[in-house]
């Protein structure tokens, strides 16, 4: 069932209805209205806190349409659609000619973003009140900067998705149907104050809170707050004050690259770049000293509760390799994919240069042995043939391997378990080349990029070749997997250019990306909340 969250239901919170008995064992507190409830004490903002957390983890584990992540992929120059793999949320993202301003994913991540907005501004508010007492200033501050930054991380989002949209500073506190489009200047601006200021006041990634476990990089830190920052001032066009923020985390020592091999699979075969992605060595504290900031998951089987939804990454990005006749799912394998997303021929067979790490076998998977001891075949490479290519035998990156012996079909919720790197300082050096290309220095930024190349073993490039399409060229090679590319290219300008460019062969004579124009630069104002917004006028993106 489609659920339509919208700014003015956000608006309109749930009511408990009172009951009208008057016998007074009956009678209840009601503890939901239209005000939002006062936070008095540490513990009520550490939950609230909480919650912030929680929902934003759901951009990367919902699951109720399994072809969401592909959403973000699918129909860029980095992946396509495969027919009899397509779950259906993602198919106006390759057919664009079927993007609409009913569209789902749209509307879910409008959605997804106020609510986080609300949720933020009820915590703001809160702990900014004069009369709140019971804390230090410091701790006030520490609050406010977590909740600040999940609202300029809402709201940059918004901006690269939708541009100028409704800005909402305070809890909604009345039904309220007439928002109206902020100036995108004003909308930018909220960003860069919010973020500066969880930047400044958030602890560094050493000093963020503890549980029994040790140290929980779930939370966000300061060098997480400055590479949000980097990126918004990227889309802003603010290319000097994005090469600040993006220096500042590289500055810092607390993080490095990654050259050398580590952690639970050091002494087997494999290289430093694959070793980041492996289940057990994501984490800061389990030796990953480039993992700025990871989604912490656990194994549902060893901690209840552990995951949030059922997180899709290895099902939509590995391969059905076990619909072979003579393969079986295993761990060496990846365990169980469904390849909803097929990367593209571009990717796969032109963009990486003889040599590069990130392009071996242990990074990106394109040989298959049958592995049944059943089968006569045993040990035989497995031949590519037809269309076994596109999901049964596709090449794939192994960053979301992912594999339970006691869940081998993923039956238990079908999800994966291993952490989400969200920010790595890979990236990092990838913003900082971003913003010195755009401000023209060219050999400071193929000296950013070239650190990435030598970690890689992949040829050294120079001033001559930097263009922001190389620097686009390059995040595909480091994070293809890891970033949302729909993104990235809608705040960069490059999606129609790129995507028609480099994307228009699938290899099967017919063409994976139809009806893609300069209007999908930015996605439609959902519908629901035009219609909803019946006391002033909520304007549409153009061309939808």
């Amino acid at each position: 069932m489609k659920k339509y969250i919208s700014l003015f239901l956000i608006s309109s919170v749930f009511l408990l209805a009172v009951s009208s008995c008057k016998k007074s064992f009956l009678k209840e507190d009601v503890y939901s209205s239209y005000a939002p409830e006062t936070l008095a004490d540490s513990l009520g903002f550490e939950a609230s806190l909480s919650g912030l957390y929680n929902h934003f983890s759901t951009f990367y584990t919902y699951s109720d349409n399994q072809g969401w992540l592909a959403v973000w992929q699918v129909g860029t120059d980095v992946a396509f659609s495969i027919p009899t793999q397509t779950q259906g949320v993602e198919i106006p993202y390759s057919n664009y000619n079927s993007l609409i301003s009913t569209d789902f994913a749209a509307s879910f991540s409008w959605s997804y973003a106020y609510r986080m907005i609300n949720n933020a501004n009820v915590i703001i508010t809160n702990v900014e009140s004069p009369g709140l007492g019971g804390l230090s200033q410091a701790g006030k501050d520490a609050i406010n900067a977590e909740a600040r930054f999940f609202r300029g991380y809402a709201y940059n989002m918004l901006a690269t998705l939708y541009g100028s949209v409704p800005l909402i500073t305070a809890p909604i506190t009345a039904p309220k149907t007439d928002f109206v489009r902020a100036p995108l200047d004003s909308i930018n601006n909220q960003i860069a104050t919010d973020l500066n200021f969880a930047a400044s006041k958030l602890p560094d990634v050493d000093n963020v809170k503890s549980n029994s476990k040790g140290k929980m990089y779930q939370r966000v830190n300061k060098a997480a707050a400055q590479q949000a920052l980097a990126t918004a001032y990227l889309r802003m066009g603010k290319n000097d004050l994005a090469e600040q923020q993006a220096q500042a985390v590289i500055s810092s020592n607390k993080f490095s690259i990654v050259n050398a091999r580590f952690g639970t699979r050091a002494l087997q075969p494999g290289d430093a770049f694959s070793d980041m992605f492996i289940y057990g060595n994501e984490r800061k504290s389990q030796g990953n000293k480039e993992s700025i900031w990871v989604l912490e998951m656990e194994n549902p089987s060893t901690v209840p509760g552990g995951i949030t939804n059922n997180p899709q990454q290895r099902r939509v990005w590995g391969a059905a390799y076990y619909q072979v006749t003579g393969m079986k799912i295993a761990d060496s394998l990846g365990g169980r994919g469904i390849s909803r997303l097929r990367l593209s021929n571009w990717l796969l067979y032109n963009l990486y240069a003889p040599g590069d790490m990130r392009n071996s076998k242990y990074n990106i998977r394109r040989q298959y042995w049958f592995n049944d001891p059943a089968n006569a075949k045993y040990g035989q490479p497995v031949p590519y043939s037809g269309t076994d290519t596109l999901f049964r035998l596709t090449p794939c990156t192994t960053k979301w391997q992912d594999f339970l012996a006691n869940n081998v079909d993923g039956e238990f919720g079908f999800a994966m378990t291993k952490d989400i790197i969200l920010m790595r300082l890979g990236e990092t050096y990838l913003l900082l080349a971003e913003a010195q290309v755009k401000q023209g220095k060219m050999q400071q930024a193929a000296d950013a990029i070239n650190i990435l190349r030598t970690r890689a073993q992949a040829p050294q490039v120079t001033a001559s070749q930097m263009t922001l399409d190389f620097v686009l060229d390059e995040r595909a090679r480091e994070l293809i997997g890891e970033e949302n590319r729909r993104m990235t290219l809608m705040r960069t300008g490059k999606l129609v250019d790129r995507a028609l460019a480099l994307n228009a062969n699938n290899g099967t004579g017919t063409t994976p990306i139809a009806g893609l124009t300069s209007k999908h630069l930015l996605l439609p104002i959902p519908k629901s909340e035009i219609d909803l917004n019946k006391d002033a006028k909520l304007e549409q993106n153009p061309g939808y």
